[in-house]
């Protein structure tokens, strides 16, 4: 399915080729005000400033609202934007129909739906859908008053510079993945549960419906394997659980501590790389030589933070509603 959240329902649809994408948020308040001019800055983000190492394909990327927003604020009814989808060639896709791209979703997705599936650009399992995640995402950061949610880039292709690391790819005419981390300040203790709903458990959930996020570790993450237990245990410093060190990453047991959440993502190289590879021909039976055509991201991760960002929100602001620790919400 396409939904997610308990409270705060999200569904996404569209195809990257389509003449539109689009997302639906249920379970917002009535009367939080929306104006376009907020969205801008993180939808602008994810496209990646026009740096090198993103695709040559733009998009206005301006929401649509089709319901649940009545004289700029919400009407508590379902909400519902879209993005048309103005700047595709879906020639280039076509060309290459015969061979299923490696790393992409084209053979399973053809497996699964008997080949009926929009296959223009990875069609609904496109990248392009993560617009809608940042879109959402903005309108959960506004329900997140005085929680700060930020995610920054680690390192691309190994190399904490990242330009270094672009370059690498570049030179290599080949492509790279990265490292992004997410910190959230300010969330109050007592969001999530054990077991299937705790802040961990949701938040892997919600990054790995991000297309290309390959691992996630929390705190001091895969490094704790190689810790003492003394070394790894924070030591509390106060009836607000105010910790010294934070190797947990602000959640114990499944739950918020109060300290800061942090965390990690890893993202995968792009798949479709300009250099000549082999796959399956669906249509010749055999394994052959071919190169994926069309405009595609260097790095990946270069977008991953507004859109880390926003499921993030998403997760959060539905946990906290969950708790009734959203007051005063309404502008």
């Amino acid at each position: 399915m396409n939904q997610f959240g308990r409270l705060l329902r999200l569904s996404i649809f569209g195809e990257s080729h389509g003449p539109a994408v689009g997302v639906t948020l249920d379970g917002l308040p009535a009367g939080l005000a929306l104006p376009e001019e907020d969205f801008i800055a993180d939808l602008e983000r994810r496209k990646g400033g026009q740096q090198k190492g993103t695709t040559p394909r733009q998009e206005e990327d301006r929401p649509q609202f089709l319901s649940g927003l009545f004289n700029g604020k919400t009407t508590g009814a379902p909400l519902t934007m879209i993005f048309p989808n103005s700047n595709t060639r879906s020639a280039d896709y076509e060309k290459i129909r015969a061979f299923p791209r490696p790393g992409h979703a084209d053979l399973v997705a053809a497996q699964k739906f008997g080949g009926h599936e929009d296959y223009r650009g990875g069609g609904h399992f496109s990248g392009r859908l993560t617009v809608c995640l940042v879109a959402a995402g903005v309108i959960a950061k506004k329900l997140l008053r005085g929680i700060a949610v930020e995610a920054r880039i680690l390192e691309i292709g190994g190399e904490p510079d990242i330009d270094k690391g672009l370059q690498r790819a570049i030179d290599a005419k080949d492509s790279v993945g990265g490292i992004v981390e997410c910190r959230v300040q300010g969330l109050p203790p007592g969001a999530g549960g054990p077991f299937f709903d705790s802040v961990e458990s949701l938040l892997a959930h919600a990054a790995f419906s991000i297309p290309a996020i390959k691992g996630i570790e929390f705190g001091a993450g895969f490094a704790a394997a190689r810790m003492f237990g003394l070394e790894h245990n924070d030591a509390i410093l106060n009836a607000e659980g105010q910790t010294r060190t934070n190797h947990a990453g602000g959640v114990t047991g499944g739950i918020s501590t109060g300290n800061e959440l942090v965390f990690r993502v890893a993202v995968k190289p792009t798949s479709s790389t300009p250099k000549e590879q082999t796959s399956w021909n669906r249509e010749t039976g055999s394994v052959e030589a071919f190169s994926v055509k069309g405009r595609h991201d260097l790095c990946i991760a270069l977008r991953v933070p507004p859109v880390l960002e926003a499921v993030t929100a998403l997760v959060l602001a539905d946990l906290l509603l969950q708790e009734q620790k959203i007051p005063n919400i309404i502008s």
